[in-house]
């Protein structure tokens, strides 16, 4: 695979509001929270692109069923893979451009920080309502690469996943601070696998406590935009690529996730650095 480390096309001029998705701690989540904001969002009528810099652990495509589909050019860039037949939901993963799924990407931070690039500069999106970008765990050179390129275009912000641990809150705090030094602000908080939802009952326990993330926001005067439980549904619909908004539409999974949605495009006019 050949990266072009020279490419200076944009291709983001046409969207209207840019979202990061981002955590100190791998495992949390950030992709199950990027794709269901994503699809929610296209369910209340709007046109979402996610682009997955996750380079070494691209999950997009198969929550969104698009595995093995072709990224084809066109005369603006490459041309996203698009996840439903109306085209209100595109793509964009380094898993498209990998000749098998269990093909690694070994690169040292160079090369990835400019395939990071050509993802930001030549994709053909076209007219966007939302981009969310789901990011690699940590705040590592991908971060950077990711924030540089998108300076001139002033994102909204980014939404921060933990869960409820204080493992993965102590690594959530460390990138507010990361979002503080680089100047990129904070939409708010989300706490992913907040108590699991019985299968057969819907009661929700928590297994992995609650609150943390709840409370890490108030410390830190971020914005808490709710809580995700761990539920079986949602993760067997990601790991079939399946839409879970279709397949549970009366779910309190749903309902949490919809009014993520709702706060998220509430906070980005009142967004906090």
């Amino acid at each position: 695979m050949e990266v072009n480390e020279t490419s200076t096309k944009g291709g983001l001029e046409n969207i209207k509001h840019v979202i990061l998705v981002l955590s100190g701690k791998g495992g949390v989540g950030k992709s199950t929270v990027a794709t269901q904001l994503a699809l929610t969002l296209c369910n209340a009528g709007q046109k979402v692109g996610i682009l997955d810099v996750d380079l070494c652990g691209p999950s997009i495509p198969r929550m969104l069923n698009v595995q093995g589909r072709d990224v084809h050019q066109c005369s603006a860039g490459w041309v996203p893979v698009y996840a439903d037949s109306e085209q209100r939901l595109s793509v964009m993963s380094i898993g498209f451009l990998l000749g098998n799924n269990d093909e690694a990407v070994v690169w040292r931070g160079p090369k990835k920080n400019a395939m990071i690039k050509q993802f930001l500069t030549d994709v053909y999106w076209g007219h966007l309502d939302y981009l969310i970008i789901d990011t690699p765990p940590g705040t590592s050179d991908e971060h950077i690469t990711v924030i540089e390129n998108l300076q001139d275009l002033k994102p909204e912000g980014a939404v921060l996943v933990t869960t409820p641990q204080g493992v993965a809150i102590g690594d959530v705090r460390r990138e507010i601070t990361f979002c503080r030094k680089t100047k990129i602000p904070i939409i708010g908080i989300v706490e992913n696998m907040s108590g699991f939802v019985c299968p057969h009952c819907a009661e929700c326990s928590n297994v992995f406590s609650k609150g943390g993330g709840e409370a890490l926001a108030k410390q830190c005067n971020v914005p808490f935009l709710g809580c995700i439980p761990l539920d079986p549904m949602l993760a067997k619909t990601l790991e079939d690529g399946q839409n879970f908004i279709d397949l549970f539409p009366v779910s309190n999974t749903l309902k949490a996730l919809q009014n993520i949605a709702v706060m998220i495009t509430e906070q980005k006019q009142h967004i906090t650095n």
